[in-house]
């Protein structure tokens, strides 16, 4: 992280006022920090004010925890992954919001943040209630459909998030954790061809190996008992089909 970042993310530790303070909801928030105390210090900010966080220190990790949120906060610089990349990959699958995050704050550096798929971009050192108010912004505008679906339905398969269950016909279909995730990224986007690059970085954490997608997917397709509910698009990747 850049120098000048690291004198402090939030403004100050002055009391905030009443009407600052008030949410309307509650927000289920990723905070993809690179500097444990600015996340510690972010994520207890943000707890103060109802909401649930969930803070994560790489690209990869914020690749396999993004579903999870409502919003995001991504730091552009990250230490494995290209903080543009991460925001990319995420915006190529999900409507989630995004803010960008970053001690980069010309012209340039906010231009590539947005035009990477970032629903805002704030500079730091930033004010908390900047930020909030960004946040409530990017809520309001954000579609209904940006929350992620709890439960799946096709056809006779359904698949469970919060429970991390998997039925066909009413009967559970028993599934490793990384088969769920692989399912359930392929059954969210049900007209999208996903790469194996892609799967891999979200499902695995980017360390790629064909074997291991092909191999997961064989055994989802013995397990579902039909090789149609996952479709292989050659040379590509694969996408959701229909059982």
């Amino acid at each position: 992280m850049s120098q000048h970042a690291t004198s402090g993310t939030l403004e100050s530790r002055r009391p905030v006022p009443p009407q600052a303070r008030k949410t309307s909801t509650t927000w289920r928030v990723l905070v993809v920090e690179n500097n444990p105390g600015d996340m510690e210090a972010l994520a207890t900010a943000l707890r103060r004010h109802g909401h649930q966080v969930e803070g994560v220190g790489t690209g990869n990790a914020a690749l396999q925890a993004y579903q999870r949120a409502d919003i995001v906060l991504l730091d552009l610089e990250l230490p494995d992954v290209d903080g543009l990349e991460v925001c990319r990959s995420i915006r190529s699958l999900s409507d989630v919001p995004l803010i960008a995050v970053t001690g980069w704050g010309t012209e340039l550096d906010r231009v590539l943040g947005l035009q990477a798929g970032a629903d805002d971009y704030i500079v730091k050192p930033y004010g908390f209630r900047e930020l909030m108010a960004r946040m409530d912004a990017v809520m309001r505008r954000s579609r209904p459909q940006t929350h992620i679906e709890q439960v799946v339905l096709h056809g006779p398969l359904r698949i469970d998030a919060a429970s991390r269950e998997v039925s066909l016909h009413g009967r559970v279909v028993e599934v490793t954790r990384k088969e769920f995730d692989l399912l359930y990224m392929l059954a969210c986007h049900p007209e999208t061809v996903i790469s194996r690059k892609r799967i891999m970085q979200q499902v695995w954490g980017g360390s790629w190996s064909r074997r291991t997608v092909d191999t997961h997917v064989s055994s989802l397709r013995g397990k579902l008992g039909a090789s149609d509910w996952i479709v292989t698009v050659r040379g590509v990747g694969f996408r959701f089909g229909n059982g």
